[in-house]
């Protein structure tokens, strides 16, 4: 076996290897035909109260919210008062009984890439199916108790506003009765942050005490993707430091209050909430503002549950104290997430989208195609883009190995002299072939460093594709509409000729139903390997044959992004390579070498 040979072969066995190890672990997730948010299916029925300690050595009681499960979703919601939640990318209500926010849908986004499809449910009420909502209220200190404050079950009214929209905030209030006067102030943006204001009023002649909090509860085990690269679950920041928990592992923390969690103590930025693969719902007290960061779940009512616990405040006789959080409820959406962090400071926020542990990669790589598709309009012809860029940085590095590749070829009648004086003496042998390769300034190993590169790059790019929603139901061209899901072709219908639809995406059939681009795919790795006459070693020659097909087979569920950005690679590869040799002297005869090939084949029966 001469040494370019070895060379390619070990490079190609490694990226196949590495690609094969990839698929085994993380096998590429295909989209379900109807998908839905990620949220639970189960209700709880009996009350929850837990214990919460507080700055001060105080301690408070924060309630949770749990109710009988109803026939349906619209039931749940026709059961208590609302105040419309209209803005451009937002449609919902706020529960009158306990000021909730548990009702949000995102306008701009469909479960399906058909256009009547319904439009993506982040937030539902308790007592429905897929409770998730947010709840604030005021803790009681010293002598109060719960009925003195507002709670899950406190009838609001309508003080000011009709509907909440960006430029109408509502304010609900409610009279304890007592001499304090509770008030939520909701104003919200065009996007996806809402505004809290808490107050609270003390007309009485004596001094009192309470602490306000934010929930965000989500009942029953959410319905998780569950995919090893992806986190879903309880995110959160604290004074820089980033924390991300798995529904499963916030289930296994110790012992805390009447269930199992933890508690943060924050002193100056922070924020908490609960991650889906494209949406999310966190709590942001402003900056500076010191707070309890809570985690936690009650087995008993299978809930999870994140808050922020502000200190205890003291009210003044005919004192007005307040209390401003933040709410993000929606789309994670890069330049969004990226303006509220440096408009309203929220650090780390850009960080709520999961880039992994090649962000130094997949957070430029996602900016560029972010550039790239703002300036061409077509995310498809924006991962070409990228493709190009790619290859333009690792040309030197690139021109050096072809250069090298095509030095080895003219090299090849010396080597073939010295192995036939040598004969078997391998350790002189090696000793000779080291020598020719100094004194020709030859590097064996340059062809196998670009292909290690690709590496990263290609998984990082698969990490941008599935987790950015701006991938999510991105078209291309033609039958390519949705680049973060396979090609929807097959060739077992002859994409779309023949009179039947193609396998289910879960049925095992599904692995031989490639569709256009992963051929293409492979074509452009067979072509590229024409370059080079075929091996003489039978086993090699039956290596190289193989390969582009079993990665096109083992590629041909992935998202097609990654594919249309393989097929790009490998035809700018393919040229790039053709004319440094073609520069060289060497004159790839690849029209020759496919004939050779099949020539070979043909003759291979004869020799037995």
């Amino acid at each position: 076996m001469d040494d370019q040979n070895r060379n390619l072969i070990l490079a190609t066995v490694l990226s196949g290897l590495v690609i094969l190890v990839w698929v085994t672990f993380f096998p590429p997730v295909t989209p379900p035909v109807t998908e839905t948010v990620p949220q639970s299916t189960r209700t709880t029925t009996s009350p929850q109260v837990a214990a919460t300690p507080t700055s001060g050595g105080q301690t408070a009681n924060v309630p949770t919210l749990t109710s009988s499960p109803q026939e349906s979703r619209a039931a749940a919601l026709a059961k208590t008062q609302r105040v419309a939640i209209e803005t451009p990318r937002l449609r919902g209500s706020i529960s009158l009984t306990g000021a909730r926010i548990d009702d949000l849908s995102l306008t701009d986004y469909q479960v399906t890439l058909d256009p009547t499809s319904d439009t993506v449910i982040l937030l539902s009420p308790a007592g429905g199916p897929n409770a998730y909502y947010t709840l604030y209220g005021w803790a009681p200190v010293g002598d109060l108790d719960f009925t003195d404050v507002p709670g899950a079950a406190t009838p609001w009214q309508v003080e000011t506003g009709q509907s909440l929209t960006p430029s109408t905030p509502v304010t609900l209030v409610w009279d304890n009765g007592k001499g304090l006067i509770f008030r939520n102030i909701y104003s919200v943006d065009e996007d996806f942050m809402f505004t809290v204001e808490q107050t609270v009023t003390n007309t009485t002649g004596t001094e009192t005490k309470a602490a306000p909090y934010g929930i965000i509860a989500r009942h029953g085990d959410p319905d998780v993707i569950g995919f090893y690269i992806l986190h879903e679950g309880v995110v959160a920041a604290a004074d820089g430091k980033l924390e991300e928990v798995q529904y499963d592992d916030v289930k296994d923390l110790e012992a805390f209050e009447t269930g199992v969690g933890s508690t943060v103590a924050v002193e100056s930025t922070g924020w908490i909430g609960f991650t889906d693969k494209y949406w999310m719902t966190t709590l942001i007290p402003a900056k500076g503002q010191k707070f309890s960061q809570v985690t936690k779940f009650l087995p008993s009512s299978t809930i999870f549950q994140t808050d922020v616990r502000m200190p205890v405040m003291t009210i003044a006789p005919g004192a007005t104290q307040t209390m401003t959080t933040s709410l993000f409820a929606g789309a994670k959406r890069w330049e969004l997430i990226t303006g509220y962090q440096e408009t309203l400071q929220i650090e780390q926020f850009v960080d709520s989208i999961d880039w992994g542990m090649f962000f130094f990669l997949t957070k430029p790589i996602f900016q560029v195609l972010h550039f790239m598709n703002n300036l061409i309009g077509n995310m498809g012809w924006a991962i070409i883009s990228l493709t190009i860029l790619i290859k333009a940085l690792l040309f030197p590095l690139a021109y050096k190995s072809y250069v090298s590749m095509a030095r080895m070829k003219e090299i090849q009648p010396e080597m073939e002299k010295i192995k036939e004086k040598i004969g078997d003496d391998r350790q002189k042998l090696q000793q000779e072939m080291m020598r020719l390769y100094k004194e020709k300034k030859v590097n064996p190993a340059a062809g196998c460093l670009p292909i290690l590169l690709q590496i990263p790059i290609f998984f990082s790019l698969y990490k941008v594709i599935f987790v950015t929603i701006e991938l999510r139901h991105a078209p291309f061209f033609g039958w390519i509409q949705d680049l973060s899901a396979p090609d929807p072709t097959s060739i077992l219908n002859l994409f779309g000729l023949l009179p039947w639809d193609a396998p289910d995406p879960a049925s095992f059939l599904a692995i031989l139903s490639i569709g256009v681009f992963p051929i293409l795919m492979g074509i452009s790795m067979w072509m590229q390997q024409k370059l080079n006459p075929a091996p003489t070693d039978k086993t090699q020659a039956q290596i190289f044959a193989w390969m582009p097909w079993v990665f096109m087979f083992m590629l041909g569920r992935f998202a097609s992004g990654l594919v249309v950005y393989w097929v790009a690679n490998n035809t700018i590869t393919f040229t790039q390579q053709y004319l440094i040799m073609r520069s060289q002297g060497v004159k790839p005869d690849v029209f020759g070498n496919i004939i050779k090939g099949l020539n070979r084949k043909k003759a291979a029966p004869a020799k037995k």
